[in-house]
């Protein structure tokens, strides 16, 4: 296994090094429409700043992904499946930097124990006025998880070849205000439904490894 881990990583490594099917495939699995300029995205001039951690480990056999399902709070991402990460903070050396410490903050994984490999094609998020940026990195054994019980509610492990089964992609109605159901593209597993900016970042992912 962890020679099969080792190889995938270094073909990750290269992959992220060459061009990336960017807004393409993050346009797959959007629930709304983007304001748009010349085939871009159009970004305004005061948007924050974010990093999340991509992070891949062998576990049990598999190559896995980790996401968090947040605690219920006041807020426009309160109970989604997410990759862990936040806002950039003062102090931070880059945005790399951000999504390791903000990783170690909400599931305990150690920065120094991550090895970053790349980033994926950063990501606009209307509702919270975030530029994110996917880092993409792995450990050499399956991290001790200690979920923030303030951000945290469940840390959600996913073997990849789960993510890569076409028949994980589905669309499924979810609620997101009271009494407001819309039908949204996303990838279902075990009971778990994950959509919005993290299906837009994870379909680049895929595609790219795909590829």
């Amino acid at each position: 296994m962890m020679t099969e881990f080792g190889d995938f990583i270094e073909r990750i490594k290269k992959r992220l090094k060459e061009p990336l099917p960017g807004l393409t495939s993050q346009l797959k699995m959007a629930t709304m429409k983007r304001q748009m300029k010349d085939g871009s995205l159009v970004i305004p001039e005061d948007v924050r700043k974010a990093g999340v951690l991509v992070l891949f480990y062998p576990s049990n056999g598999n190559i896995n992904l980790v996401f968090i399902k947040r605690a219920e709070y006041p807020g426009v991402h309160s109970g989604q499946v997410s990759f862990p990460g936040g806002g950039e903070e003062f102090g931070d050396h880059d945005i790399i930097a951000t999504a390791l410490r903000e990783a170690e903050e909400e599931i305990g994984v150690a920065r120094h124990a991550v090895v970053p490999v790349g980033t994926l094609t950063d990501l606009f998020i209307p509702p919270s006025n975030f530029l994110v940026t996917p880092v993409v990195g792995y450990t050499h054994d399956r991290p001790d998880f200690k979920p923030d019980p303030e951000e945290v509610d469940q840390i959600l492990e996913v073997p990849l070849n789960t993510l890569l089964d076409k028949g994980t992609r589905q669309e499924k109605d979810i609620t997101i205000f009271p009494a407001i159901n819309i039908k949204v593209p996303c990838y279902y597993t075990e009971g778990h439904v994950i959509w919005g900016a993290t299906a837009m970042m994870l379909s680049e992912l895929i595609d790219a490894i795909s590829q």
